[in-house]
């Protein structure tokens, strides 16, 4: 008897095949349109990785925790995003299947185990989507007061003084939903031109900011271990440090490691890809490319931006909330730093987009097995889109980036990402051994033993995020287990038919 016609497991790891996965996708009404190339695919990567990170997170890193080393700060972000991107390339290329780490789990680890990574990604591409707009809208309310021109106060968000609502990002984000909703071929030509725009203004900092790097501004590279005033305590602190009980400190070679786990939040996108693996023509060969592809020259990108960022100006006199534009400023050239504003306002459209896209998608995967209410897995008769989980999940969305403040929720975000890392890099372990028999286009190389250094150095750095995080992270979970026992066990299809087959 082959796998794929055992009768499911009715515990609560039983494993959904990946011929059964993929043969979901080929109901008429449950099914999405194919329509991105690798092309398509990398634009995407592109476009939602270059965005929050090189724009934002490049001065408060460097000025807070690593100094001119946020170079290396990156590297190692980037590492480890490479290392979990072979896994998810293996993973996309062979269960070419909406739903990213969900899918995946749920092929190799057990639907209990697919229903939390699944719980956690709806967190992350949520606030991760909440968290942009606003920052989006900052960078808009910018440029207009630049132009001379006010929004009242009480539209400009709880972050503005006298804020109380985001009228801008609630905006964006049901702009962005009524492009999901009419087709993904759209949002990528979209995604496209903005990405061009984003990219130019990127080369236009590497370019122009070579000539104003001043080489005292990296003495010294890595700077010294030193206790910040007033001190680092209580859950504040990274969680390495509360269970090792050693004094927490910025800079030195542990700072490097702190700035990693915050800059983190620059590389998230690259999973986003992977969600769209069932809208892709030919997932084998594009999928890994795509994924690959959008990391090697994002990586490249934010190296080469934060060597030259903080060779222009000190790191301890480096902005927080706009550093690459200030920077220019601070040498006498703000009409750079007018461009690089439009650039970023420009570029985090995309960004959001992307992030909503992912959302869906997951949610989608998840309805479509049950765990969720089936209503929300039928495509639109004419785009093929999953309209009602977008449609609902854009309002939700924009409520809540219309009423919330950025502070401290990109460190959840990172932590959710992270979390699925690790399930996807043992995910690859575990198929590898109960499906050997599986075509696999692209195979990810040294297994177990990179898979098993991916583990580790993703759990390395979700260990140098804040203890508040990894409580709050917790609360969600519990919440998420709470949901799967009282609905999602008994109405999940796998169950379903492990039932049927016993009676």
């Amino acid at each position: 008897m082959s796998t794929d016609q055992k009768s499911p497991d009715p515990g609560l790891f039983r494993t959904k095949s990946v011929e059964q996965s993929i043969r979901d996708t080929e109901e008429p009404e449950h099914a999405l349109k194919k329509s991105l190339s690798a092309w398509d695919l990398t634009v995407f990567g592109v476009g939602v990785i270059i965005g929050t990170g090189i724009f934002v997170l490049t001065g408060k890193v460097a000025k807070e925790n690593a100094g001119p080393a946020t170079a290396l700060a990156f590297i190692a972000a980037g590492v480890v995003c490479a290392l979990a991107a072979l896994c998810y390339a293996e993973f996309a290329s062979t269960v070419p299947v909406a739903g990213s780490a969900y899918t995946f789990a749920y092929a190799s680890l057990g639907e209990l185990v697919a229903w939390i990574i699944g719980w956690d990604l709806v967190l992350e591409f949520a606030l991760g989507t909440a968290v942009v707009a606003v920052g989006w809208s900052g960078y808009v309310r910018s440029l207009i007061d630049n132009a001379g021109w006010h929004l009242p106060r009480v539209l400009e968000g709880p972050d503005a003084p006298g804020g109380t609502f985001d009228l801008l990002a609630f905006l964006l984000v049901l702009v962005l939903t009524a492009v999901l909703v009419v087709g993904m071929k759209l949002s990528a030509r979209i995604t496209a031109v903005v990405v061009a725009i984003k990219v130019t203004v990127v080369m236009i900092v590497i370019i122009a900011g070579l000539f104003f790097i001043v080489g005292s501004n990296y003495q010294p590279f890595i700077p010294p271990s030193q206790v910040p005033p007033g001190g680092i305590s209580g859950w504040d602190a990274p969680l390495v440090q509360l269970l090792f009980g050693y004094e927490p400190t910025n800079f030195g070679v542990m700072g490097i490691f702190t700035a990693a786990s915050v800059v983190f939040f620059a590389f998230i996108g690259f999973d986003v890809v992977a969600t769209a693996a069932e809208e892709t023509r030919n997932p084998q060969r594009d999928m890994p490319r795509g994924i690959l592809g959008s990391l090697l020259i994002c990586t490249v990108l934010y190296v080469a931006v934060s060597i030259v960022v903080t060779g222009m100006q000190h790191y301890s006199e480096l902005s927080v909330s706009a550093p690459l534009a200030d920077a220019f400023k601070a040498v006498g050239h703000p009409v750079y730093g007018g461009i690089i504003s439009f650039g970023a306002a420009v570029g985090l459209t995309t960004v959001c987009l992307i992030l909503l896209l992912g959302q869906t998608r997951v949610f989608f995967a998840m309805s479509r097995d049950g765990l969720l209410p089936r209503f929300f897995s039928v495509t639109h008769p004419r785009f093929r889109t999953p309209y009602r989980p977008t449609i609902l999940l854009g309002v939700v969305i924009a409520i809540v980036a219309g009423f919330t403040s950025i502070n401290e929720l990109a460190t959840l975000v990172n932590i959710g990402t992270l979390f699925a890392f690790v399930l996807v890099a043992i995910g690859v372990i575990v198929l590898r051994r109960t499906r050997p028999d599986l075509h696999r286009s692209f195979r990810t190389p040294w297994v177990p033993m990179l898979p098993i250094i991916s583990v580790a150095a993703t759990v390395w750095l979700m260990l140098n995020l804040p203890g508040e995080t990894w409580f709050r992270f917790a609360v969600w979970m519990v919440i998420g287990v709470a949901v799967y026992f009282l609905y999602g066990r008994s109405h999940s299809r796998l169950g379903k038919e492990g039932r049927d087959a016993k009676y």
